[in-house]
């Protein structure tokens, strides 16, 4: 796919529906990876689906839990994917393969999870009532400090949190409307400040650019403030400085709408909003005074539930009602542009064929110059790797990572194989009754038993690998343990059970 040709010459943000997503369930939550060629949604069963986004097909469902998820995060190669859940588990699969390498057992049901933007040996999970957790894929886990306010008696540190761009820092909010940057490495508090002095109402969502150092926090005032880390981190904790200000505030003033979900765009320039109310979509732009360019509507008596922006195509997938919706530009066919001397027809005209225009051999054409005939039959390479565009990659990188995952294979079904012998067993379906799992009564997936049993990863003594299952102990803030800041690292119990079938764990 050449960047560069799909450009718009025009706005840079979407303008109408363009379809949507069957899931075969109902969609909770979603999210691009980093190049956009896959979309990956959690739906209310338990089931992960990755869609093929050039295609619009399904490329592997994944059962990977038994609730309904509530958060997806990429790793940065692609390789894997994060995911969590209302059954209270955090679990890391292969996307290649679709088996479940780790699985993490919280105390409280995890609203948010989220790979080390650079290093997928760590992610940082939000359990409820609990403060953010930064978890070692080996188990290891560190509880982040929390503000002096919220030590108080009482408190809920409901805290969500997020990474930087990078993965240096980590910004999280509480209940109080407090925002918090701490050192990823030692956790550290650095900096402080409370969004509003008028109110404290708690703190809903933060998200970062992709692009840049500003990040977006909405919180319960109906206010979208947008912040830039550097103007934070210099005036330090609060109390010891002034206040950092926001660069942007951006609120509905007609009708006071509330927000459920907020992103950047792709390249930073516009910030897309979903109403609490309705299915609708407000599309600011950063630059300048922040007004308002866009809104997008859906369908009466739909709320949003998630929202996602294409990391390099002005594209907007929303979920509403449990349908992946796709929002893009307006596209006028203009077919003059490719061929010039192509003429619209508004009905139909009898052709008059030309005199040698399909013969094997033009004997009327004039002599060909400057060896025309040799470009012509010059070959064109469609196997080869074409230079990586700058929009595959980040500020630090000169070449792509050509081991990401950017697609996923898929094989041919096929409707009517033909019978040979030896491979009837092969051709006939599972019973019901072999295909009911164990939660729920529910039947699994054809397509996702197959794929896991053809492409299930080995050891060396050819087996497939176990998941490993990690309880992870979170203890009860108290006023001594909120004022160091730090949990009991490293207290997590690996439970690996041999006897427990693979991917289910008894609840």
């Amino acid at each position: 796919m050449n960047i560069e040709l799909l450009e718009s010459f025009g706005h840079t943000y979407p303008e109408e529906l363009d379809g949507s997503l069957d899931c075969l369930a109902f969609v909770n939550c979603c999210a691009f990876n980093r190049w956009g060629t896959l979309l990956a949604v959690g739906c209310n069963d338990g089931r992960l689906i990755i869609w093929d986004f050039l295609t619009r097909g399904i490329s592997k469902i994944i059962q990977s839990h038994v609730q309904p998820m509530s958060s997806i995060s990429w790793s940065r190669d692609g390789k894997k994917i994060l995911t969590s859940a209302s059954d209270m588990n955090v679990a890391i699969h292969d996307v290649v393969s679709g088996e479940c390498e780790h699985k993490y057992r919280f105390p409280s049901i995890v609203l948010t999870a989220q790979f080390h933007p650079r290093d997928a040996e760590r992610f940082l999970v939000c359990p409820m009532k609990h403060s953010a957790v930064l978890v070692q894929i080996s188990g290891k886990h560190s509880t982040l400090p929390l503000d002096n306010d919220s030590a108080a008696v009482g408190a809920e540190p409901n805290v969500c949190a997020i990474f930087d761009r990078r993965g240096t820092y980590i910004i999280t909010g509480n209940s109080k409307g407090k925002v918090l940057v701490i050192k990823t490495e030692d956790l550290r508090i650095l900096a402080s400040f409370r969004i509003s002095a008028s109110s404290s109402q708690g703190i809903k969502q933060i998200v970062f650019a992709r692009t840049g150092s500003d990040f977006i926090v909405s919180s319960g005032d109906r206010i979208i403030r947008v912040y830039n880390l550097e103007d934070v981190l210099q005036c330090g904790v609060s109390g010891n400085g002034s206040e950092p200000e926001p660069i942007q505030k951006l609120q509905d003033m007609v009708n006071r709408l509330a927000w459920k979900k907020v992103a950047f765009s792709g390249d930073g320039q516009f910030i897309v909003a979903a109403s609490m109310r309705q299915h609708a979509l407000y599309i600011w732009e950063k630059a300048g005074s922040g007004s308002l360019v866009k809104v997008l509507y859906g369908a009466r008596g739909e709320v949003v539930l998630d929202v996602a922006w294409h990391p390099i195509r002005p594209i907007i997938a929303s979920i509403s009602a449990g349908i992946v919706s796709i929002w893009a530009q307006a596209q006028v066919e203009n077919w003059s542009a490719f061929a010039p001397d192509f003429r619209e027809l508004e009905e139909n005209v009898e052709y008059e064929e030309r005199e040698s225009e399909f013969d094997l051999e033009d004997e009327d054409r004039s002599l060909p110059e400057n060896g025309q005939d040799a470009a012509e039959d010059e070959e064109i390479d469609i196997v080869g790797t074409a230079p990586s565009s700058r929009a595959f990659l980040d500020s630090d990188e000169e070449e792509l990572d050509l081991d990401g995952v950017l697609f996923l294979p898929n094989a041919p079904e096929i409707e009517d194989p033909e019978e040979t012998p030896g491979s009837v067993d092969q051709n006939i379906p599972p019973s019901d009754e072999s295909r009911k799992r164990k939660h729920g009564g529910q039947f699994e997936d054809p397509s996702t038993r197959s794929s896991s049993a053809a492409m299930s990863p080995k050891d060396s003594n050819g087996k497939s690998r176990k998941t490993k299952f990690y309880d992870i102990e979170l203890e009860v803030m108290d006023n001594n343990t909120a004022g160091n800041g730090l949990g009991s690292a490293g207290s997590s119990r690996d439970s690996v059970v041999g006897n427990r079938k693979k991917g289910k764990r008894k609840i």
